[in-house]
């Protein structure tokens, strides 16, 4: 390891991790702009290696990689798995394709795509609406979206891939791999491990930098001035949502590997569970087959295209991710337990496992101060105690773009919807299929139905109790930005 960071230390201060790609080297994909996540483009400039990255050629195969750490969970998200009812699942189905059409007749969505997942089953799946409104192109189950937020789990399901392997461990220092990495307190930087920035427990104010980042200055610059930020707590003490710090394990992979990111994603998750549609980058999401594109409303129920926009693709490993509905069945069936070959059970137990409490997610929508007891942040997921259950949830947005992912492991039942445009009404769509799944009370939480209570946004008994108006009006919070996921 010191042989290692030595050369990585030397590598960042005379500029050969950031500069040209050697002769030798010019056929590695890179991105200027990108960083180590992102696939080449061919509009590219030309090629360079990332800041703190060691270039393929100069890795020293004698260093020994850091041992596996025991991965430990603080509690078990993954009890041994129970059936639900057979009849309660039909009725979920038939009631999920009645909101749907009601979605549907309100125009509600430019598109949509979702399925139920039930004991490594696809039990239910259905799409709507277009691709491009424009050309009514339909979507189809295999029609590729951007994840924007849901692509966290991918980053940290190939870390802890990776994990397993011995390339690092959990609590591997990013002082040791990234010898651009400075906080404020520089005795917390020296502290802050792989663990803290996958948890999103760095210490950072919340979403530090996006608005940096939506205004298009380069993530290698922004990673660069995190000890600019004043720090809310230590390392490792409370609970701050990031995109640009997160990211950097984009950076520790490529340290540690010698390998770009993307390409680990690809070779060990993708690949593996079949889902033969997804991938990362702009360029990749528009040269699809089939594509969405982000649509604004256009007046009376109509939808206009637009063209996606760039920023968050350049923090890939925390929005880079674009799938279809076909990719996202095989990855909540790999989530809950059915693909031990490439995610085994104790890897999972520690990526669901609560690394931080997140109290503000108790109360950011109707359907969660109803519902949520207990809220956390995992390794790239989100963990809910709902109506007694432990749900493993998260929610993503970047503009013209929403998505949502959230199963129930004790019952390996999950849903998973995308939608291609700014609506927050589907939203709401998810906790009814988990109420009627748990045998909840029926509660209109998307507005969809007429002759069905509706929680109304300002009021909660705090007892399990709704305190109940007619549906007329929108329910369920909207974000605009995939960085308040």
């Amino acid at each position: 390891m010191q042989f290692r960071h030595l050369f990585l230390l030397i590598a960042g201060v005379l500029g050969l991790a950031g500069g040209p790609l050697p002769a030798e080297a010019a056929s590695a994909p890179a991105q200027a702009g990108l960083s180590q996540a992102s696939p080449p483009q061919a509009s590219s400039p030309q090629a360079t290696l990332p800041h703190g990255a060691l270039p393929q050629v100069a890795i020293p195969s004698q260093v020994t990689p850091p041992p596996t750490q025991p991965q430990v969970s603080m509690q078990s998200a993954n009890p041994a798995p129970q059936h639900l009812p057979d009849d309660r699942i039909k009725a979920t189905v038939a009631a999920y394709q009645d909101w749907l059409q009601k979605l549907d007749e309100r125009h509600a969505v430019a598109g949509l795509a979702t399925a139920i997942v039930v004991d490594n089953k696809v039990v239910y799946e259905h799409t709507l609406g277009y691709a491009n409104a424009s050309t009514q192109e339909p979507i189809t189950p295999e029609t590729v979206f951007r994840l924007a937020s849901l692509s966290k789990a991918f980053a940290t399901a190939v870390a802890g891939v990776l994990v397993n392997d011995g390339r690092f461990s959990w609590d591997t220092r990013l002082a040791d791999v990234l010898p651009f990495f400075k906080l404020k307190d520089a005795a917390a930087a020296e502290k802050a491990t792989v663990r803290d920035i996958l948890g999103q427990r760095l210490g950072l104010p919340r979403n530090t930098y996006d608005n940096m980042l939506e205004g298009d200055v380069p993530y290698e610059e922004l990673v660069r001035r995190l000890d600019e930020v004043k720090m809310t707590c230590g390392v490792g003490q409370c609970y701050g949502y990031q995109n640009v710090a997160f990211s950097m394990i984009g950076d520790v992979i490529y340290g540690m590997t010698g390998d770009f990111f993307y390409r680990q994603v690809d070779k060990r998750i993708f690949f593996p569970l079949g889902m033969k549609t997804a991938s990362y980058g702009r360029e990749a999401l528009e040269n699809s087959a089939s594509w969405a594109r982000p649509h604004r409303p256009a007046g009376a129920g109509t939808w206009r295209p637009f063209e996606p926009k760039e920023a968050y693709y350049r923090v890939a490993p925390a929005a880079g991710v674009n799938a279809s509905l076909r990719d996202m069945e095989q990855w909540l069936v790999a989530q809950m337990g059915g693909r031990p070959d490439v995610l085994p059970p104790r890897l999972l137990e520690t990526l669901h496992a609560p690394e931080v409490s997140t109290p503000v997610e108790l109360r950011s929508t109707p359907w969660r101060r109803e519902r949520l007891t207990e809220a956390s942040y995992a390794l790239g997921w989100r963990v809910f105690q709902y109506g007694g259950e432990t749900l493993i949830f998260h929610a993503g947005a970047v503009e013209g773009y929403r998505t949502m992912i959230g199963f129930f492991p004790k019952y390996r039942t999950g849903v998973v919807t995308m939608w291609n445009s700014a609506s927050p009404m589907p939203s709401g769509l998810m906790p009814m299929v988990f109420d009627s799944m748990l045998g909840l009370e029926h509660v209109d939480w998307a507005g969809v139905e007429s002759d069905a209570p509706v929680v109304a946004a300002a009021k909660s008994t705090g007892k399990g109790k709704l305190k109940a108006r007619k549906s007329g009006g929108t329910k369920a919070a909207s974000s605009k930005r995939g960085h308040r996921r």
